[in-house]
Formats: structure tokens, sequence, C-alpha cells
């Protein structure tokens, strides 16, 4: 956005009577997982639904929107984003039971849903591991664990960027592999899961599972994200002279490729997990972009198949050198 259109629009939302929070050239850094990344050009925490459909009423339908979560599983580039980056506040962190049906809005925590979700009954334990909101694993289809979200979600409640409120069905959806069909500036509100009724205490048991088998597999600890990249497949796998896709790990990729512990400026992979990147403290996001670059070239050149990032990556990249790997 140039600087002109970005101060008339900022102008205009200063004449109109929004409750949320807006501030303007917002560093996201310290949202980011990563720990990296450049400055929201206009960053918005609505307050409820009706605040957020009102301030997309008031800026140009060319001006762009993105909406963030807690940033798990997001590289923001170090020239940051413009336009307007919309963070779901408390207002959207709401849970409730309602017909065998785990009723929460987008902004509440994956871990959050979990636990209520347990005392109430309902087993959607593998959330407890991801480290996001409901609305970006929604949008990603997240899972771990062998589910997903696609297994659990009933509905959900999307804002589209012309201001309109939709109930859009599992299928509407269009879920996939750590995907949906949903537009980067479309927003989830709201979602409504159901799981299998188990008891409280043999849901928590499989909660604590998870956690020690996470703790146990991946850096937790470390300033890092999500999953880099995707799991891919290999369609040259036969069964009877038939042509099957075979599930491939990155992490084992990765580390067959003899990429663990190699770094690239203030990034490094992980030694523990290989498809964990990892900040030391120094990283810029384009030393993060360059080193999963490097680790794609690198898994092609020695295992012929091509990661896909998992791992989305927004904003402006600024120039920077080379660093080099080591």
């Amino acid at each position: 956005m140039n600087s002109k259109a970005s101060n008339q629009i900022k102008l205009k939302l200063s004449s109109v009577n929004i409750k949320g929070k807006i501030s303007f050239n917002r560093s996201l850094k310290k949202f980011t997982w990563l720990r990296v990344g450049g400055d929201a050009e206009i960053f918005f925490q609505p307050d409820c639904i009706q605040d957020l459909v009102h301030l997309i009423e008031n800026i140009p339908t060319e001006t762009n929107i993105f909406p963030i979560g807690v940033c798990s599983n997001l590289l923001v580039r170090d020239g940051g984003i413009p336009g307007v980056t919309i963070r779901l506040g408390r207002g959207f962190s709401q849970m409730q039971y309602e017909n065998g049906l785990i009723c929460v809005g987008a902004g509440a925590l994956d871990s959050k849903v979990a636990d209520f979700a347990a005392e109430s009954g309902i087993d959607l334990s593998f959330l407890k591991t991801i480290p996001g909101t409901i609305g970006g694993a929604v949008k990603m289809n997240a899972g771990c664990y062998g589910h997903s979200m696609a297994d659990i979600i009933k509905d959900a409640t999307v804002l589209s960027r012309c201001g309109k409120l939709r109930n859009m069905s599992r299928k509407d959806l269009g879920l996939g592999y750590r995907r949906s069909k949903l537009p980067d500036d479309w927003i989830v509100v709201a979602v409504r899961l159901n799981g299998q009724k188990l008891s409280t205490d043999e849901i928590q048991k499989k909660m604590q599972l998870n956690q020690r088998k996470r703790s146990e597999s991946q850096p937790v600890g470390e300033k890092t994200g999500g999953s880099t990249f995707k799991n891919p497949y290999d369609t040259s796998y036969d069964v009877t002279d038939i042509k099957v896709k075979k599930e491939l790990r990155a992490w084992e990729l990765i580390s067959e490729s003899n990429l663990r512990g190699v770094k690239l400026g203030g990034a490094s992979v992980s030694q523990l997990h290989a498809n964990f990147l990892i900040n030391d403290g120094t990283a810029t996001a384009d030393d993060f972009e360059q080193l999963g670059s490097f680790i794609q070239r690198k898994v092609y050149e020695q295992k012929g198949v091509k990661l896909e990032w998992e791992i989305k990556r927004v904003g402006i990249k600024k120039k920077m050198l080379n660093k080099g790997t080591k």
C-alpha cells in the first residue's frame, strides 16, 4: 500500500466509531513464535463480530486484509504486512457446550478448547498439543497424531472480504491436507465441533500422553514454529503393479539428507526434530526463508522429493545479504 492510500485509510478510521484497538506500524515480531518479522501497517484488535464487520465496511475493497492468531505457524517477512492485520481478541474466545457440540470463538486457543471439551466428555484431545487458535486450525486444517480438524468440524461462521457472515459446512470449507479453500482475507469467527464421547479421565490421559510425546520429540523450549514442511507423497510406490500414494515423512527426508543442525544466520535446523527450524535469538525472517529454500534444494537433489512449505510465509521481503550456510 502506498503512503498516500495508507494515510487516507488512517484518517478515515480515526473518524469511525470502532470499539476495538487500532494501532499503526505495529511490530509483529513479539507475536510470532519464530520471533521474527516486520511491522503491520495497520493493526486491528476487534472487540466483537459487529466491530469487525464495521471496520471491513469502512476500508477500500482493494486494501489487503490478513487475519492472524498466535502466529505459531506463520513466518512474517522482515518488510512487514501491508494493509490491515487483524488479530481476534478475548471477545472471540468464548466456549460453550450445546446439544452435544463444542461451540467456540475462533480466537480460542486449541489447547483450551481441548480442556473445555474434556470437561464436557467430548474427546478433542489431539488439539491439546497444537499451538494455535481454532480459527487458524480451520484455515490450515491443522492436525497431529492421526487426527485433523476435518474430523471434528460441524460447521464454521466465516466473514468474507465484503463483510458478509456465512455459515460454512465441513464440505463447504474444502478441507484437505493442511489446507482449506478459504481465501487468505476471509476470517473464521466461530466454529462448532463434535467428537467422540468419553469420560473426562480417559480424555485427560490421552492428552497427557500426547503432551509427553510432544515434549520428547519436538524442541518445545526453543524459539520455533510448527512443522516447516508438509509430509509429501511418493507416487512411485507399487503394490501388485498398481501405483499408489505412500506418505513420506518430511523430517526423515531432511534428516537423511544430513541437514540436522545446518545453520544460516541465526536460523538452524533442530537437532531433535529435523522438520523444525530454530531461532538462536539473532535470526531474521529472511534467514528462515533462505534456510528453508536450501533444505528444499538439498532434499530434492538427494531424495528426489519436492518439499512444500507448511509454515505460511506472508508480507514483504527486505533485500538481505546471503549469509551462507554452515
